[in-house]
């Protein structure tokens, strides 16, 4: 059982209510996006943090549906992504650097779910370790589209691997801190 399934078990699951929520995940994704918080050795968006939080909030089916939203949005144009529209818009700013990191959004959010539906988001460690799951599934196919991108000769590892570990770790750790401790509140009340 997810956290959204844990809230919302005496309330109608309509097709409305899901696309609202599926709606409003998306628009997480994009706020997420737009903020860059200072840190070492590059600035971080809490996006990834987001992505997984949304599989480990929601479950493998609407976390996906909120991702393939948001990719959706940005690949009509709209200025979701982060850098856009500065950086570019739409498919061209998909098919760029960032495009694989993208695609692993929704590999990480699926998978996050499934995790979550198996109860790992409800203990510190396990918690951690969706986090840092969903986070490699996410790098991996980021770096390997930076390799078929730019070549392979290139220090890919260094570009779009190694300056977003540190980061990574950090926010594994706030989801290790978050996804638990929304559980305890929620069986505190009788809802978990």
């Amino acid at each position: 059982m997810t956290l959204h399934a844990a809230l919302s078990r005496n309330f109608d699951h309509s097709l409305l209510r899901n696309i609202i929520i599926v709606a409003a995940a998306s628009l997480l994704i994009t706020l997420s996006a737009k903020v860059s918080i200072p840190f070492y050795p590059v600035p971080m968006t809490m996006q990834t943090f987001v992505v997984i939080g949304l599989g480990l909030a929601l479950g493998p089916r609407l976390g996906l549906a909120a991702v393939a939203f948001y990719l959706a949005q940005g690949a009509l144009g709209l200025p979701v992504f982060t850098g856009t529209p500065e950086k570019g818009i739409g498919w061209a700013y998909m098919m760029g650097p960032t495009g694989g990191y993208l695609l692993g959004f929704l590999i990480a959010v699926y998978v996050s779910g499934m995790l979550a539906e198996r109860g790992w988001d409800r203990n510190i460690f396990t918690a951690f370790a969706v986090a840092v799951i969903g986070t490699a599934i996410l790098m991996l196919p980021g770096v390997l589209w930076l390799g078929v991108l730019f070549g392979w000769d290139k220090p890919i590892l260094e570009w779009g691997l190694y300056p977003f570990i540190l980061g990574g770790f950090a926010k594994a750790a706030l989801a290790a801190a978050v996804f638990p401790a929304a559980w305890r509140f929620l069986k505190a009340r009788g809802l978990g």
